[in-house]
């Protein structure tokens, strides 16, 4: 078969055609557009380690929390400046779902691959994630000042809100806190009249409108509360209430175990944004600005909101995995063990929340090495000595336990110091910036010189037992002997032996700065 030549024509045809295309195609790589383009090729395509994913999604709301991440990668959106990118060779995706609902949905459809969380709540979420197998990944921080009850004119102590109607959103942050804090004052959820409402804004909405007589609100809706009810107070938040709320972040089994060394290059990337925010003040003005970009907001509500917090460290962490036996402060475990059985005792379905051991990811904060001060643990608040204003201050709130003790003496026996590691010790700990009175109370058996001695004497066994077992600072604790000055209500004349039986006992105090 003859072979078919070119003409002359054609071949000058073919050239200029080619000429064409190719002039064509170096016009389009001018193109922003194709640009923009290519450099998302460029990061997608770079050389990853085998099981990394190019870009990791992560599911948040807004909340200032969540900074040590987002200024590590240096924006909400997958970019070539990222930390992470630079780093560690993958991008990072910060998508924020803002309804509960529906950040639930993207997790489970895997539109993100981890998902916020809070402890506390958790339990109550556990049984209808379980086909995904959720596990905590790590936590991001500690609420500070982020989650507040307010109140109105008259309310000054956990004791006021007895019978009193507060607006709350069922099985959130907020309703836990609620829980700890009337259990603080010896009263419980059915003690108050709850009105249930979609969300924290709600709650605030519903104060500001006179439809209750307390919320629990976020900040900084609560200064917005208390400008606008007249007479309102933030009767508590969590600068005092220290180790309720912890943020958490929850990815599915799988996902984690076909990517473990990229949840553990996340993790530690991380938790070095939030060393770096904790300890720069021009870090965290940045990190503003990155929130304000990504959130939609105003960048002084986006540096309050970051200043609300306690953005975690790999100390931290370490110390909420139970990975440092030396920690005698609120772990995940705790949290979430107490509150799976406040909430069932409410009525809310936690049989099927799992062992916390079956949840917790531990393998990747113990694979981690991070060194020097910034990534050190939170160290303890340290207490100055009281003086005559704080001891006499009206305290917040008022636990009382019934402690026995023989006639005349002032040890602790051990069924003593069991009542305080069950009932009191726990609200310690969650209430660690608050300050704990310890007042010892006695029938009126007896002189009342003698028994206010005793009685002083009881309250400083207590406090040394918090001090040497507990290690609680002794500067955080004021101790009192009433004697028999403050029988209980009704037992004013210690006329039966169950009067004076319940005026022998220990009073414990949150007393707040």
């Amino acid at each position: 078969m003859a072979k078919t030549r070119l003409t002359p024509l054609s071949k000058i045809v073919l050239v200029a055609l080619i000429v064409g295309v190719v002039g064509f195609l170096l016009y389009q790589l001018r193109s922003p557009e194709v640009k923009d383009k290519i450099q998302e090729l460029n990061i997608s395509s770079q050389d990853t380690p085998k099981g990394y994913k190019d870009v990791i999604n992560v599911g948040v709301v807004t909340w200032g929390g969540y900074a040590g991440g987002q200024y590590f990668n240096r924006g909400f959106s997958a970019n070539s400046e990222s930390m992470f990118n630079k780093e560690y060779g993958f991008n990072v995706n910060f998508k924020v779902i803002d309804d509960f609902d529906a950040s639930r949905d993207a997790f489970k459809n895997g539109e993100i691959d981890l998902m916020w969380a809070t402890i506390d709540a958790f339990p109550t979420e556990v049984e209808g994630l379980s086909q995904y197998e959720p596990m905590v990944v790590f936590q991001a921080d500690w609420s500070r000042g982020g989650d507040a009850i307010v109140a109105r004119r008259g309310i000054n102590t956990v004791a006021d809100l007895k019978g009193k109607k507060i607006a709350v959103a069922p099985m959130t942050p907020s309703h836990s806190f609620l829980i700890w804090l009337l259990e603080a004052g010896d009263l419980s959820t059915k003690d108050v009249e709850i009105m249930e409402v979609p969300s924290a804004i709600d709650a605030a909405d519903a104060f500001k409108s006179n439809s209750v007589d307390a919320a629990v609100v976020w900040s900084p809706d609560d200064q917005d509360c208390v400008t606008k009810v007249a007479g309102s107070k933030v009767l508590e938040s969590t600068k005092n209430a220290s180790h309720i709320i912890a943020d958490v972040f929850i990815s599915k089994k799988e996902f984690i175990e076909t990517h473990k060394e990229q949840m553990r290059d996340l993790y530690e990337g991380w938790m070095k944004g939030a060393a770096e925010l904790n300890g720069s003040e021009a870090a965290k003005q940045e990190a503003a600005k990155i929130l304000a970009q990504g959130l939609g907001m105003p960048e002084d509500f986006c540096y309050d909101a970051i200043n609300n917090v306690r953005l975690t460290t790999h100390g931290d962490n370490r110390n909420f995995f139970g990975l440092n036996s030396g920690y005698a402060g609120v772990t995940g475990e705790d949290l979430y063990n107490k509150m799976k059985e406040k909430y069932a005792e409410l009525g809310y379905n936690t049989a099927g929340a799992k062992s916390w051991r079956l949840l917790a990811s531990k393998d990747i904060i113990s694979s981690v090495t991070l060194e020097g001060t910034a990534n050190e643990a939170e160290q303890v608040k340290e207490f100055t000595v009281a003086d005559e204003s704080i001891i006499e201050k009206d305290a917040l709130s008022t636990k009382q336990i019934s402690i026995s003790f023989r006639t005349g003496e002032f040890q602790l026996d051990e069924n003593a110091k069991q009542l305080i590691d069950l009932q009191f010790i726990p609200i310690a700990r969650a209430f660690s910036n608050a300050r704990i009175r310890i007042e010892g109370n006695t029938d009126n058996v007896g002189s009342r010189t003698s028994n206010i001695a005793l009685s002083e004497k009881r309250a400083k066994a207590v406090a040394d037992y918090l001090i040497g077992v507990h290690q609680m600072p002794s500067n955080r604790l004021i101790i009192l002997g009433n004697g028999p000055d403050k029988p209980v209500v009704g037992c004013e004349s210690n006329a039966t032996n169950d009067c004076k039986a319940k005026n022998r006992r220990t009073d414990f105090e949150l007393v707040t700065e």
